[in-house]
Parts: structure tokens; sequence; C-alpha cells
């Protein structure tokens, strides 16, 4: 049995691209079931290991990483956290992607499946007849993958006495600016698809102005698929806001009291500036994109330990995939 403070800790263990799935490996959770590090991760029985309080008042200064060799192989860990946290409290990308892929490599064929109007109803069928098929294929073009990150620059000498509470702020908003820049990618693709399989743009009745009847006619034309997401251009998400239709009293006391926004016609309303002006995307969440990773997000290991920063790349490797093309649209306004 293997114990947390006799581990020796190297380079080699991000060579896996999941130091924490390499460090559990070696230090397995279920040798401290009831104890007082039952529900600690590897990496934070370490962080307890050499005293390290990442977050609080009374966290740490960076310098704590560097007093061992041991201890600063756990600093590019603590950044790659630190960076998924501002990229998953300002990510709404879980609220469009019906599916998530992680790849090794770098090549990607997503499926893809065009039933006609007669296929998507399933008729009866006699003893001993034909059974009507639906055809799943590959998809003849590659997923294309981009790598989205930033430059972390900064001495060592410089940060040194920086509390760590306050260094987390700072990486948070480099998780922030990932999760903006994935989601544009996101909306690039549900507009003008993956392979020439634009979204189908549908116009108001009275160009400029929108209307509750242009969101009723809009979500009347999803069918067979479900209109259960919005995302809109802020002045758009505006007027929704503000049509009579969205602004009872049960409704009201739940915008200006708890700032949940109404959803229109059962839709989840999102807002997002990388929609485009006059604009808003309805999508079926559960069949309109697939998101696929080139593995989490990923630091430059070495120059974080050996070299204590300095300049250092941080990045996330991702693209999108339209499934179904029917399972999102455009209104424009």
């Amino acid at each position: 049995m293997s114990y947390f403070d006799n581990i020796k800790l190297e380079k080699g263990l991000y060579a896996s691209g999941n130091f924490t799935k390499a460090l559990e490996s070696l230090d397995p959770a279920e040798n401290y079931k009831g104890t007082s590090l039952e529900g600690l991760d590897a990496y934070q029985r370490q962080l307890k290991r050499f005293g390290i309080k990442v977050s609080g008042s009374a966290s740490d200064a960076v310098e704590k990483f560097f007093k061992t060799s041991d201890s600063a192989v756990l600093f590019p860990e603590y950044v790659s956290r630190a960076v998924r946290q501002g990229l998953e409290q300002t990510d709404i990308l879980p609220g469009i992607v019906a599916s998530t892929t992680v790849i090794d490599g770098m090549d990607y064929r997503s499926i893809t499946s065009i039933p006609s109007e007669e296929e998507k109803e399933l008729k009866t069928v006699k003893e001993g007849a034909f059974i009507p098929e639906t055809s799943i294929r590959t998809k003849e073009n590659l997923v294309k993958l981009k790598k989205r990150g930033r430059s972390l620059v900064a001495s060592y000498e410089a940060i040194r006495y920086q509390r760590l509470d306050l260094f987390t702020v700072t990486l948070r908003q480099i998780g922030a600016y990932i999760a903006r820049t994935l989601l544009k990618d996101a909306i690039g693709v549900i507009v003008s698809g993956d392979s020439g399989n634009a979204a189908q743009v549908i116009e108001c009745e009275t160009p400029g102005t929108l209307a509750y009847s242009d969101l009723v006619g809009f979500w009347n034309g999803f069918d067979p698929y479900e209109l259960n997401t919005v995302i809109a251009a802020p002045e758009i998400m505006a007027a929704m806001l503000n049509m009579e239709q969205f602004r009872d009293a049960a409704a009201g006391l739940n915008f200006h009291g708890k700032g949940d926004m109404i959803t229109p016609l059962g839709a989840k309303l999102l807002k997002s500036s990388a929609v485009e002006t006059g604009t808003l995307i309805g999508l079926d969440k559960s069949a309109a994109l697939e998101m696929v990773k080139a593995g989490e997000v990923m630091t430059e290991y070495d120059k974080l330990i050996d070299r204590q920063l300095e300049r250092a790349v941080i990045s996330c490797t991702a693209g999108f995939a339209k499934i179904f093309d029917g399972a999102s649209k455009v209104l424009s306004v």
C-alpha cells in the first residue's frame, strides 16, 4: 500500500496528459476510506503533504511550491486547475453541446445521419416484410481542431511572494478567455456548418423588429426536433425580455429577485456577444452539436518547474461538429 507522504514526484507524471490520474495510480483513493483524507484526490493529498494552502485569506505564497523539488512538480497542476475553474465558471458550452468526445490524436471524423421525411416515420411492418433502415455513416471531412491558449509571462522573482489566492484570480481569467473563444468557435460551426451544412436562416416578418409571432413561428419550425435552447445576441436578449408576453408578474419576480431569465416558449435562454448582432440561434441541445477535445487544459510543465515560470503556454485544443443539421436554426431580425 502506497502512502501519499512517501511518493517520489517527477515530471514524468505529466506525460500521460492527466497528472492526477497518474498520481492516483500510485496513491489510490481507496486506501484512505474511513480516514480524515477521504474525499481528497491524489493531488489534494500532496498539497496537504507539503502544507500548501492555495485558497482563502491564509493562502500561501507562490514560493511555497518551490521549497523542494518534489513540491515544485505540483505547480503545473495547480495552474491547470485554476485555469479550468475560470473556464467552467464562464462556460456555457455544456448548455449547447450534445456530446463531448476526447481523443488522443488530432484527426477525428464524426458521424452523421440525414434521414428523409419518410425515414423519420416508423411505419407498421408486416410479418416477414423488410424493416426500413436508417443509415449512419462517417463524415467525409475531418473535424477541425484549433489550439486556443494564452502565454503566461512572469518571473519567479516577481511573483514569489504573491499569495496563491490572488494569483488564482489571474489564472481563472485566462480560463475565461479560453471559454469565450471556444464558444465563438462552436457558434461558428452551428451557423456556418462544418461541411457545407450551414444552418437555415429564418427572417422576421418585419425586418428589424422582433415580434412574439416570430418566436412562435421559429419554435414551430423545429419539428420533429425540439427548440430547447436559445443563444441570443445582447440586444436581441433585451428585446425579448421587454416583450409583453415575458413581463408577467411571476416572471418579473424571478428575473428581478434572483436573476433567473425568462425562458421563451420553454427554451433555456443564453446570452453571448459571440452571436452576430441582430440574430438569435435556436437549437435542440440533445441533437445539434458535438465537441471534440484533444485532452484537457494543457500547460508547459517543463518551463513551469525548471524555469520557474518565465513564459509558459496554457492551451486547450478542441473542435466542433454538427450532428443533425435540422437541430439548429438561425432567426435573423
